[in-house]
């Protein structure tokens, strides 16, 4: 008969013998993520945002090839696209999505994809239909927002910092921008606080850019505000070259903007974003449930000014407003 230690050592070589335990295969688990951008492959490199996510989930131990799978899609800014992208990562069965764009954001609500999903940004999580309110989402979206529809009252503080006199703002829109009236409306009522008086134009495709511009110019705008969108993000080159020849004065809420050569940029910092993103998704990977983490706020703001586009445009920036960027582009 068999005593206890004996039975003990018995059992330790039997296990020693199997290939995993049931905590270790939990342990060497690869997790599978999708990365869901509107963009473009190389938008998503040289803005530094896919890499902030890759960067961030390496910080808290997972790392590609080892325990972290990522399937990135892009949809190359063709929304006709995002359908069957959504519908591959739903056979690939991710076990999270870190998605970027509204139209993404419109694709995965409308295929119903049963998978927790992060967003990036945005600026209205309620108004997109991605929660019921930012404290309890209540759905399978969780992530950040970027609050645009408070920036534009400090953006006409911005912009009227540069230009003393002006009196009328312009506003480029993209009509099917759901968060954009909203957004216009809060602004509008802040430049009518200060005496100024706001025109818009629409863009919705490239050929709109130009004629926008156009519009804005003949409504003898002194400067434009373009509100948060893809479709700009993914057009700044053309928005920035467009409002130098039109020589309006210029902002946006993302960093590339001014460094595209418009006049100024002031926003949440969005690549600091995709970095924040990989903590709910080690939350989710961890058991938490999307429609239970709070939507977060932006934790810092950027300033950029082109000091070279401010040239062009014959303006002399005041030191206090230089004095307040994070960042001068000489």
């Amino acid at each position: 008969m068999m005593n206890r230690r004996t039975i003990v050592a018995a059992l330790a070589s039997i296990l020693a013998g199997l290939p995993f335990s049931a905590g270790a295969q939990q342990q060497g688990k690869a997790w599978r993520v999708g990365f869901f951008y509107f963009g473009s492959r190389q938008s998503a490199l040289t803005t530094g945002r896919y890499n902030a996510f890759v960067e961030g989930m390496r910080e808290l131990g997972y790392v590609e090839g080892k325990n972290l799978i990522i399937e990135a899609r892009f949809g190359d800014a063709e929304t006709a696209r995002l359908p069957g992208l959504a519908s591959d990562l739903v056979r690939l069965k991710v076990d999270a999505i870190v998605a970027t764009g509204s139209p993404v954001y419109s694709a995965l609500r409308h295929a119903n994809v049963p998978i927790p999903i992060v967003v990036t940004v945005t600026a209205d999580a309620v108004l997109e239909g991605l929660a019921t309110s930012l404290a309890q989402p209540g759905g399978n979206f969780t992530g950040l927002s970027d609050t645009g529809a408070e920036l534009g009252p400090k953006q006409i503080e911005l912009l009227k910092s540069a230009l003393p006199k002006m009196s009328r703002a312009g506003v480029l829109l993209n009509p099917s921008n759901g968060s954009h009236p909203a957004q216009l409306q809060g602004l509008t009522l802040a430049a009518q606080n200060v005496g100024i008086q706001v025109v818009t134009a629409n863009a919705a495709r490239v050929a709109d850019i130009e004629s926008g511009f156009v519009s804005l110019a003949r409504e003898g705008a002194d400067a434009v505000i373009m509100f948060g969108d893809t479709f700009f993000t993914q057009q700044l080159q053309q928005i920035a070259q467009t409002a130098v020849k039109h020589r309006l004065p210029s902002i946006y809420l993302t960093h590339e903007y001014a460094e595209a050569g418009g006049l100024m940029s002031y926003g949440s910092d969005l690549v600091d974003n995709f970095r924040r993103a990989a903590s709910y998704v080690e939350k989710i990977f961890k058991g938490a449930k999307p429609g239970e983490l709070p939507f977060q706020q932006p934790t810092r703001y950027f300033l950029a000014v082109n000091l070279k586009t401010a040239r062009t445009l014959g303006l002399a920036m005041p030191p206090t407003l230089l004095l307040r960027a994070d960042e001068v582009i000489e």
